[in-house]
């Protein structure tokens, strides 16, 4: 998987367009020129990106934690589908736990900007087994980005790769708590619930010949450590 930042840019205050276009075109008896009222329009858009209140680069180490849903535990128990971990993963008590590898991220105040928390945070060499009927399929390599409340992923069957970067689950960041540190200097962002994506769904239906699997399925809750400065 490539190392990309992915980023989404802030929603523009409309007002402040228009207000910007109003005053490029009641400026005075010459027109103006169009270079510079793109830069009348511009120049607010620059001014609403706010500070971030944290920002880590080079994520490397800490984890990404999901508590399983009693739900899906459950469906996976009524289907006969044995869950497993692949690579560097650990499945203890009911929680899935996959290291952090790399990637950045940027958390700004809530409402100052959408999305809030903004960057990507990779997940090599790890990732989920679902086991049924002799047939294995591995979710490997998660790619969380926050800012379009996706985590992506490869999936591979019985050992062949069926997709790269496959969305897999939706991040739903309604529920997810303020940031928070710890004594040691972690940041901690937890509550987002993780829900089964139509495509990994469909995938996954059609590998155990079943059709019991929806879209919005909750998997779990995510809770993630980061190392670094939290603000």
């Amino acid at each position: 998987m490539t190392n990309k930042t992915i980023f989404r840019t802030p929603a523009i205050l409309a007002a402040t367009s228009a207000i910007a276009l109003g005053v490029a075109a009641c400026g005075g008896e010459e027109e103006e020129p169009q270079g510079a009222a793109q830069q009348q329009q511009q120049q607010p858009q620059q001014q609403q990106q706010p500070e971030p209140v944290a920002a880590v680069q080079n994520l490397d180490g800490q984890t990404t934690n999901v508590e399983l849903d009693s739900g899906f535990l459950d469906a996976l128990e009524m289907l006969e589908v044995t869950p497993g971990v692949v690579g560097d993963a650990k499945l203890a008590e009911g929680t899935l736990k996959f290291p952090i590898t790399g990637g950045d991220v940027k958390y700004f105040e809530p409402g100052s900007v959408s999305p809030y928390v903004q960057g990507e945070i990779l997940h090599e060499d790890s990732g989920l087994s679902l086991t049924a009927g002799g047939t294995e399929v591995e979710l490997t390599d998660f790619n969380v980005d926050p800012g379009a409340s996706v985590l992506t992923g490869r999936v591979s069957v019985d050992g062949e790769v069926a997709a790269d970067e496959a969305p897999l689950f939706f991040l739903d960041g309604s529920t997810l708590e303020p940031l928070r540190t710890t004594d040691d200097g972690r940041a901690v962002l937890e509550g987002t619930t993780v829900e089964l994506k139509a495509e990994a769904a469909e995938l996954l239906n059609d590998t155990f010949g079943i059709d019991d699997l929806e879209e919005g399925l909750t998997i779990g809750t995510a809770k993630i450590t980061i190392d670094g400065d939290a603000g």
